[in-house]
């Protein structure tokens, strides 16, 4: 059985969050999310070690870029901690492949990166994307479900406090869930703010900042402007695409200019 304590949360993580851990939401969560790992731990998506595994993968010192998600995946085998990610193994033609990977792998095609191996975004963690999801568990097949156990009340601290210690980070917000959060991002310095409708399904085009243009014949460029964000301000652009093929004209020329920027 998990036992459920701050002290799943990495160090400099809540060193970043202050004392929020003083606060009643806080012990609030504590409360609710034990009583559900108590209840039907099986049930629960992701694993309870996994909660924190954005945290775990990316630490506040190397966050660039910010992908805010909403639920994590509610399927069997799909949720690893990491929002939009699934395992690796899950194949790209399969129907097991969310609509939302399918959607950013033809964003990423579009902008000349190349599509999505598979669905493992590990790398991304790893190189300074923060994949946060807005609520850190749910139960299996019911979407939404633990959105009421007080996950927002830390995820809202940790944006705001984020987009205050840290300037010149990429915010990508997809969908209306993601960009509720603006008001806390905005009170940041320097702060990059990518805007569309979410990458899932038919809402990928269904607003006026489309994340794929209909007929999906253009994307929104936000992983394009991303990296040129970066290099402007001195910092090594993300390698969106990694596997042992050589990097797209595109993702090479970016690395070749933030070579020549890039300070160290």
């Amino acid at each position: 059985m998990h036992s459920f304590s701050k002290s799943d949360i990495p160090a400099d993580w809540r060193a970043l969050l202050g004392d929020y851990f003083d606060s009643p939401t806080w012990k609030q969560l504590e409360v609710n999310l034990q009583s559900a790992l108590n209840t039907q731990p099986e049930r629960i998506c992701p694993q309870p070690e996994n909660f924190f595994k954005a945290l775990q993968l990316t630490p506040v010192n190397s966050v660039k870029v910010v992908i805010l998600g909403q639920d994590p995946y509610h399927s069997p085998g799909l949720a690893q901690g990491l929002a939009f990610s699934i395992p690796a193994q899950i194949l790209t033609n399969s129907r097991e492949f969310p609509s939302s990977l399918r959607n950013i792998s033809k964003a990423l095609a579009l902008e000349g990166f190349g599509g999505l191996p598979n669905g493992d975004l590990h790398t991304w963690a790893e190189q300074g994307v923060l994949l946060l999801n807005t609520a850190l568990s749910v139960k299996q097949g019911e979407a939404g479900s633990h959105a009421s156990l007080g996950w927002k009340s830390l995820v809202d601290c940790l944006i705001a406090k984020l987009a205050l210690q840290k300037s010149s980070l990429v915010w990508m917000l997809w969908g209306g869930h993601a960009q509720s959060k603006l008001p806390l991002i905005e009170s940041g310095v320097d702060q990059l703010i990518l805007q569309s409708s979410h990458p899932s399904g038919l809402g990928v085009y269904k607003t006026n900042k489309p994340f794929l243009e209909p007929g999906a014949h253009a994307s929104c460029k936000h992983f394009t402007q991303a990296n040129e964000w970066l290099i402007e301000h001195h910092q090594m652009p993300i390698q969106w695409i990694t596997s042992n093929s050589a990097a797209s004209p595109i993702q090479a020329d970016l690395f070749s200019q933030s070579g020549k920027n890039t300070t160290h």
